[in-house]
């Protein structure tokens, strides 16, 4: 199959190259949104036959599967979170030829004279917010953002404020390239209350540093009232962190997060983390809502009840786990991990007593794991502890 994708501006007078009315002119079968048949339609042949680009893309591959040579039309650059990406990805096979125009954050880029060679790009159109959350804690100084119609400029100024990063201001392009056409620049605050047209994307622009910690202090963190010492101490934490090499997992588990010290330690220092976090008081849901407010870490899903209870079918596998309690279960939640954790995967476990340290060896032995570092720390007057390292063979 052959595939010539255009991308075309939102103008309601479109103008094409020669180049490109000659392969339109050399194709019978178009492809596009509505809104681009309207936008193109005095340029198509007469016997053209058009196949509108709907949910789901299935049906609509299904079709292309029918032509030999197809020419579709799409909004900016189709190499930018676009079509082009989709056809690749669906029928790899093919002969894809793209003549891209601007996309939307060069388009509002332009007009705010912005140089954005060093954007960060970020689409939410119909993605999660993991990208921009994970670019908002690494501190970029630009984030250009694609929005849908649940993730607006308006929701996502109430997630920065939430969060604390209000160290950054908005721009927002509505309507690019047509007549409606309107750029603004607001502050978070102001951005809150807008709600602004359905087309439209942003740019995020950095306005001040936002502390970032290294090793959180005991101190700083919301506990479990009048029990300080249920809390992971910042060396352990540290420790714990960097023996379980984060730096080249994906999903992260913390199991018994308290008051989430570990997972947020964990989401600071490694954004790009998927992490899900298990604890089994009612109290540490609130404690861990503040506490992620506070050291500005969104996306950590957390889940409150019995590990051993918890419905994680729909969960995505972990490549790495800590075990920060276990209720006297430790057998039970190892062998869970065990059947869970990728091969290669790592577990760490911290060990308040010779009991339960040989508890651990036990239950990873008996459950396909091996035994890694083994590191013995004493924090001021607390007890030592044992940071125990298990992979999954």
């Amino acid at each position: 199959m052959n595939f010539s994708i255009i991308g075309i501006s939102d103008k309601e007078d479109v103008f094409f190259s020669p180049d490109i009315i000659k392969v339109i002119s050399g194709n019978k079968i178009f492809s596009g949104g509505k809104r681009h048949k309207q936008l193109v339609l005095n340029y198509l042949p007469k016997d053209y036959v058009w196949i509108d680009i709907t949910i789901p893309l299935s049906k609509v591959f299904n079709e292309y599967k029918n032509h030999e040579s197809i020419c579709v039309f799409a909004s900016g650059d189709p190499l930018f979170y676009g079509i082009a990406n989709t056809i690749k990805r669906e029928l790899p096979e093919s002969e894809i030829s793209v003549y891209p125009y601007f996309n939307s954050i060069q388009l509002l880029a332009h007009k705010l004279v912005m140089p954005y060679q060093d954007i960060r790009y970020v689409s939410l159109t119909g993605r999660p917010y993991s990208k921009l959350d994970e670019s908002l804690i690494n501190g970029e100084n630009l984030i250009g953002v694609l929005t849908d119609k649940n993730k607006t400029p308006k929701t996502v100024a109430e997630r920065l404020l939430y969060y604390g990063y209000s160290n950054y201001k908005i721009h927002v392009g509505e309507n690019l390239g047509n007549k409606q056409e309107k750029i603004s620049t607001y502050s978070l605050e102001e951005a809150k209350d807008i709600d602004f047209s359905k087309l439209n994307c942003l740019i995020l622009e950095k306005i001040g540093d936002r502390h970032k910690y290294l090793g959180i202090p005991e101190s700083e963190f919301h506990i479990l009232e009048g029990r300080p010492k249920m809390l992971t101490k910042m060396p352990i934490r540290l420790l714990s962190l960097s023996l379980l090499n984060l730096n080249s997992k994906t999903v992260f588990w913390d199991i018994g997060f308290c008051t989430g010290s570990v997972s947020i330690e964990a989401k600071l220092q490694f954004p790009h983390l998927k992490i899900y976090s298990f604890e089994i008081r009612k109290e540490s849901e609130s404690i861990m809502e503040n506490n992620c407010k506070k050291f500005g870490t969104p996306g950590i899903e957390y889940f409150i009840g019995d590990f051993l209870e918890q419905d994680i079918e729909d969960l995505e596998i972990p490549d790495a786990v800590f075990i920060g309690g276990h209720g006297g279960k430790l057998h039970n939640i190892v062998e869970k991990i065990s059947n869970l954790l990728k091969t290669g995967g790592t577990l760490v476990f911290n060990s308040v007593s010779k009991d339960s340290k040989e508890k651990f060896i036990s239950a990873i032995t008996t459950n396909n794991m091996k035994l890694g570092n083994s590191i013995n720390l004493k924090v001021d007057d607390n007890n030592p502890i044992d940071v125990l390292v298990a992979h999954k063979l």
